[in-house]
């Protein structure tokens, strides 16, 4: 378990929901450098901690027969630390969002509950007991350094999470667009970006970017180990250059390799 302690309103964990557990833990590895370690869930399976120099980054599982049988695709979860899972989840369900999962006890290791904001896009909320969440914060290559909410609605979705979270927006025009960067107290919490009609019939989602040394040959090498590229090695100045990958299971997520400071 992580000691890194993160406060209310911090993105907190990610996790992997997949439709092969060995091959996602296989590209995952060799992408990112992880090692991974089994954890038997009493009648549900396995859950997998992917590990990075000794502390985890996030989680993987496979997706049970009746999730398949839902029509669940494999995807990624991000999650946010909050006090209480069960207040969170009522808060935003008073907010206009919609609760997927009402929360419930992680056995001794915390609470989760699983929710829908007003424009579609899912997150997970943490409240914290043995496990606190990622043991990585710095932006260490193989780590997540970023979420990102592409919505419909920026207004509607940004209104939503400054009153469930307490994060306060901050807009900065990126070229022709506008980019809210939520802020959670001093430091930053997330991104907020307006989608256009080039985004197709894609809905609102959040994106979990994870840090690579070089966006390039890291997008190569998802390539060669089965990965689509979606969104090829572009530059976002001055942050770093980033790309975006469909792993061979077909969950989606970005890598960036962060400009130095």
């Amino acid at each position: 378990m992580s000691d890194v302690i993160h406060a209310p309103g911090t993105f907190c964990w990610a996790e992997l929901s997949t439709s092969d557990a060995a091959g996602a833990k296989s590209f995952y590895s060799e992408l990112m450098g992880w090692e991974t370690h089994d954890d038997p869930i009493p009648g549900a399976g396995t859950y997998t901690m992917c590990i990075l120099e000794g502390g985890n980054v996030g989680a993987l599982y496979e997706l049970t027969p009746e999730m398949k049988s839902q029509g669940v695709k494999p995807h990624w979860l991000s999650y946010v630390t909050v006090e209480s899972a069960s207040a969170s989840a009522g808060k935003a369900k008073e907010l206009g969002g919609t609760v997927i999962k009402d929360a419930f006890d992680v056995f001794d290791i915390g609470s989760m509950a699983v929710l829908q904001d007003p424009t579609g896009a899912t997150l997970a909320l943490w409240q914290p007991k043995k496990h606190q969440g990622t043991a990585h914060t710095d932006g260490k290559p193989g780590s997540v350094c970023w979420n990102e909410l592409a919505t419909r609605d920026m207004d509607r979705a940004g209104k939503f999470y400054a009153d469930l979270f307490g994060w306060n927006p901050m807009v900065k025009d990126m070229g022709p667009h506008k980019y809210t960067m939520m802020m959670n107290g001093e430091e930053q919490a997330a991104g907020i970006l307006q989608m256009s009609e080039e985004w197709g019939e894609m809905p609102s989602h959040w994106m979990v970017y994870f840090s690579v040394a070089n966006c390039d040959s890291s997008a190569e090498k998802a390539k060669g180990l089965g990965a689509e590229v979606k969104v090829p090695p572009t530059d976002i100045p001055p942050v770093g250059r980033f790309s975006v990958i469909q792993d061979p299971q077909g969950a989606i997520c970005s890598i960036i390799a962060l400009s130095a400071k």
